[in-house]
């Protein structure tokens, strides 16, 4: 019997022996059921003279139906592969299309990654924090308004109507490039160098609005400032014109400030030619802050991420390479064995804000710096609990750093990092 295609068969079921009532009403013990497949338009009636076929035309039959259903399943699994095959090559097409140029990054020239690098954010969310950083500086020039209307020199008001200007050719210059991204005419490199070109405006724009703001500030004493890093980005961050001398032994202070998650990122980094990771502070994911030293790393005790203003100093020494925590004057957590006898190496490159991949550079967005930072302090020496105290206090006695002091002479701003009258100090006294 020629078995029909998959689906045109319907199960009969034909009674042999006695009658289908009678034999209902004595039970199922009494009666042999066969069932056989009938096509859709065949005869039914026809179909029960199959019951009494032969036991070879029947095993024919669902030998013959075994190998369709084998046929199928075959087909359906070379179906599945072919599916996972144009999922692969389509996400791939996507990562290339919304990846920068080397943004399969490692640590460059170095053996390790230990900081657990992200995959940096699209181009596409590139732009959108670009966009963000221009409406704060419109924002800071709109409060220059006032200022500007109370001393009326046509100096100060030529100099705001032309930044003013250059922010709205930024602006048009950030929609060009989303609307060339959407359209795919934008090759990889050319992104990149209308990216940099947006960058180095912006830039050169926020120094101009800072030498602006400047004029509200010149009675402001020169520690009495703040850093503030309202996104997470590639480039913005601060630069301590003075590098660190070789130290056996070093204390860095801070008050900071963030809310953001996951972690709140690098507030500084430390590197030197040969060891991008000298000294970092960074608290990246769901870890705890860590402190680094030549790639060693312990974790720091700290609940800071709150939004509220806390007061840090880590102090070490390379003898045995002990280490204490200090959390708003009081000492949280201690530890040894982090780089021992191995001192901080001179000549380096300080960042605030970010985590230097190479010397000066190679940030991460996902490892930036988002809050605020003021008073950062370094001394090559384990400052006493009373002195940490001191600080976390603002008493008046509190020293500064003998090798980094926190002065706006020493630090330069870029991509639109700011600076603000640091008032955390004002709500303690």
């Amino acid at each position: 019997m020629a078995a029909g295609p998959p689906g045109s068969l319907v199960p009969l079921l034909l009674l042999l022996g006695p009658a289908l009532g009678p034999a209902l009403g004595q039970g199922l013990g009494q009666t042999r059921f066969v069932c056989t497949s009938v096509p859709l338009d065949g005869d039914v009636c026809a179909a029960s003279a199959l019951g009494t076929g032969s036991a070879e035309e029947l095993k024919g039959t669902v030998l013959q139906l075994r190998e369709t259903v084998l046929q199928q399943k075959e087909t359906i699994m070379n179906q599945k592969e072919t599916i996972r095959e144009l999922t692969a090559k389509l996400g791939r097409c996507e990562s290339q299309s919304v990846l920068e140029p080397g943004e399969a990054k490692g640590r460059k020239g170095f053996a390790k990654n230990t900081m657990g690098d992200l995959s940096r954010p699209p181009a596409a969310e590139t732009l959108s924090q670009l966009g963000q950083t221009l409406q704060s500086l419109k924002t800071r020039l709109e409060n220059l308004e006032q200022f500007s209307r109370m001393n009326s020199s046509s100096q100060t008001n030529n100099l705001k109507d032309i930044l003013q200007n250059k922010i709205d050719d930024l602006e048009k210059q950030v929609l060009s490039r989303v609307n060339s991204l959407e359209e795919g005419k934008l090759s990889p490199r050319n992104e990149s160098e209308e990216r940099g070109k947006i960058e180095s405006t912006l830039t050169s724009l926020h120094q101009r609005i800072s030498d602006l703001e400047k004029g509200q500030k010149d009675n402001r004493p020169p520690d009495r400032f703040q850093l503030t890093f309202p996104l997470r980005t590639n480039y913005m961050y601060a630069k301590v014109k003075k590098s660190l001398p070789e130290m056996y032994a070093f204390s860095i202070c801070m008050w900071i400030k963030s809310n953001a998650s996951p972690g709140m990122g690098t507030p500084f980094s430390y590197a030197v030619p040969g060891q991008a990771n000298e000294l970092v502070l960074i608290e990246w994911g769901n870890n705890p802050m860590e402190i680094l030293i030549n790639d060693k790393v312990a974790k720091l005790p700290f609940v800071i991420n709150d939004g509220k203003w806390h007061h840090i100093c880590v102090t070490w020494t390379t003898r045995d390479g002990v280490w204490e925590a200090y959390q708003d004057g009081t000492q949280t957590g201690n530890g040894e064995n982090l780089a021992p006898y191995h001192p901080i190496k001179p000549q380096g490159v300080l960042v605030l804000g970010q985590e230097q991949d190479t010397l000066g550079g190679g940030f991460d967005a996902t490892q930036a710096f988002v809050g605020e930072l003021a008073h950062f302090n370094v001394w090559d020496r384990k400052l006493s609990p009373g002195e940490v105290y001191g600080l976390a206090t603002c008493s008046s006695k509190a020293l500064a750093g003998n090798v980094i002091a926190w002065a706006e002479s020493n630090i330069d701003i870029y991509g639109g990092a700011t600076k603000w009258t640091f008032e955390a100090c004002r709500q303690l006294n």
